[in-house]
């Protein structure tokens, strides 16, 4: 799958990834890189993007790898989502970079590392456990 249909994939999955404007910069079947850029619509009083924005995108960056690996027709799901914030990001753009970190047969878990674009110290991580649809 092209960068544009990745992104497609993930905004018509999530429709609050649309409305968020993330797009998907670089992918493969192991890790990835997406932008959530600035706008209103992320932003919390104080004008730095909110937790559910910064939430929302270190959800979709897991799934993209998972798309990539699935030719875009993944039916993993999220069974656990952990976010520390460890600074605020401003009101720029941010950048999440994923990584699968262990794969099994019904499950796998990854780490997203965020951080504000033109900073090198993250301003939040997460981690996720997914399972793997039951073959129906």
């Amino acid at each position: 799958m092209t960068l544009a249909e990745l992104t497609a994939r993930v905004r018509e999955g999530v429709p609050l990834a649309g409305a968020l404007g993330i797009e998907v910069l670089r992918a493969d079947a192991t890790s990835a890189e997406l932008r959530l850029p600035p706008s209103g619509l992320s932003l919390r009083p104080g004008g730095t993007a909110s937790g559910p924005a910064l939430m929302t995108l270190a959800d979709v960056a897991i799934w993209v790898p998972l798309l990539v690996a699935k030719a875009g027709a993944d039916e993993t799901r999220t069974a656990q989502l952990g976010i520390a914030f460890l600074r605020p990001a401003g009101a720029a753009g941010v950048r999440a970079e994923v990584r699968i970190v262990r794969q099994g047969r019904t499950s796998l878990y990854a780490e997203v590392w965020m951080r504000a674009e033109g900073e090198e110290k993250p301003c939040a991580h997460a981690t996720s456990t997914w399972m793997r649809a039951a073959a129906g």
